[in-house]
């Protein structure tokens, strides 16, 4: 693979134009009006894979939108990478906060990327990482040095919960079947410092409903004697944390799993400038649970915040209103041991609890998802820190991310496999908000080391086997 630096310099262009176009489409999978754009996205990817070198692919029907599938099978007595992605998006609200329109990339410089970034939703999460599987595998067989099976299992669900990828993966066990399962949803620390994303946080994502009169009433003949559902739904909320920010519903710590003062140090080797992190947000100091760090609060903990609220009179002028409802959207993150379910099951019965009479509540589960730690003894995960070193000249640092990615944990019950996470993506690239972006440096740089990644994988098996 010694030529794979000359062959993305001189396919650079195409490389990049390619994505640009997927970004064009805008695969929002939240929206239903978009469901026409979901299904052609799938198709675009269908035909990239066939021109990368899958000797068969297909769009397998679910319930919910469509799973591409692929396969180059060069000897079944070889190791097998199942790569895993997601070709749908985040809606781009609020649009006016964007500098160019999301579905219409465009490049632009930035400090974190001078050699350019390509701004579009979806550019990093997760088109453009996804799409570098692709043109990797596209080097390697115009170069015939493929070393082992690869299958490729690109969803379209994963912005909205990945319900109809569970349903497939059931169904599908021998023909997913593989040694390690290969996914670039994640990022690295930076530019300079590649890092490997080694456990996930789970998820448990609610919606309520706080309802008081039946109908909205004039603010000055019933305010102060009637319960005021967003007033209620605040203070509800502001509940959920005590003095420390610690989560208030009772059990909700009970399996969370503490890391030993050794596991934070070796967390803490990981560079991080705090005065940085608090001028790239522009804010004037972090906020969190009481005895932890910035980052151990982002991987490490579980959290519980509110995605979204309303209800009442929100446009122009003033409506003197008590509102008959409010609502709000809210998320838990989850670490290792947590089980989505059972804190759902506690977060409904606490917040029931907590509602005076004067109300009624209403508890509506959306979707959830278990955390995930990969060890870093796999030899997935060796073979992920050779390839980083080769092509960065500097060892990864694992690192536990703050992010969901629910799949992982059922891959493993599921395909006993271990799932290996290679981001390529940065922290400052803006994913579900306005302005999403994802370098060139950073796209190319992942077709130029997700090859090795093959390589050092199948060169570790024999090994093993030996």
């Amino acid at each position: 693979m010694e030529n794979i630096k000359a062959y993305v310099n001189q396919h650079k262009d195409r490389f990049i134009q390619e994505l640009i176009e997927l970004l064009k489409i805008p695969s929002i999978s939240a929206d239903g009006a978009y469901s026409q754009d979901v299904l052609d996205t799938a198709e675009a990817i269908k035909n990239s894979l066939q021109k990368a070198g899958c000797t068969s692919v297909e769009i397998c029907e679910t319930p919910g939108y469509p799973i591409v599938y692929g396969e180059r099978i060069i000897d079944p007595n070889l190791p097998t990478v199942l790569v895993y992605g997601h070709y749908d998006v985040q809606p781009a609200d609020p649009i006016d906060l964007w500098t160019s329109p999301p579905f219409e990339p465009v490049i632009k410089e930035t400090d974190k990327h001078p050699d350019g970034a390509i701004f579009a939703r979806g550019a990093c999460d997760d088109k453009g990482q996804m799409y570098m599987h692709v043109k990797a595998l596209e080097y390697m067989v115009s170069n015939e040095n493929l070393p082992c099976n690869v299958k490729f299992m690109i969803e379209g669900e994963e912005e909205i919960g990945s319900s109809s990828l569970a349903w497939f993966v059931e169904r599908n066990q021998e023909k997913l079947s593989n040694d390690v399962i290969l996914i670039s949803d994640t990022g690295m620390i930076s530019n300079t410092q590649p890092s490997i994303t080694t456990g996930l946080r789970g998820l448990s994502y609610v919606e309520v409903e706080v309802t008081g009169p039946n109908r909205d009433l004039h603010s000055g003949l019933y305010g102060g004697a009637v319960a005021n559902p967003i007033n209620i739904l605040s203070k509800m909320i502001a509940s959920l944390h005590d003095e420390n920010n610690h989560i208030t519903i009772p059990g909700f710590y009970d399996k969370v799993e503490e890391l030993s003062l050794d596991e934070r140090a070796e967390m803490a080797k990981a560079p991080f400038s705090l005065e940085a992190y608090k001028n790239a947000l522009d804010i004037d100091d972090v906020y969190g649970e009481k005895g932890y760090t910035t980052n151990e609060r982002n991987s490490i903990r579980p959290t519980l915040d509110v995605n979204g609220i309303w209800g009442g009179y929100t446009g122009e002028g003033a409506k003197t209103v008590i509102a008959s409802k409010a609502y709000a959207k809210i998320s838990m993150r989850l670490v290792p041991n947590q089980v989505s379910k059972e804190i759902t099951e506690l977060f409904q019965k606490h917040f029931e609890s907590i509602a005076p009479k004067s109300v009624k509540v209403k508890v509506t589960p959306h979707h959830g998802g278990e955390g995930y730690v990969t060890p870093i003894d796999n030899i997935g995960y060796k073979a992920a820190n050779k390839a980083y070193t080769e092509t960065f000249g500097i060892p990864a640092i694992p690192q536990r991310s703050g992010g969901s990615i629910p799949i992982v944990a059922l891959f493993e019950k599921e395909l006993k496999s271990k799932t290996i996470l290679m981001g390529f993506g940065l922290d400052s690239d803006a994913i579900h908000s306005p302005n999403e972006h994802f370098g060139i440096f950073n796209y190319l740089k992942g077709i130029e080391t997700i090859p090795l990644f093959y390589k050092y994988f199948v060169e570790l098996s024999k090994q093993g086997n030996s």
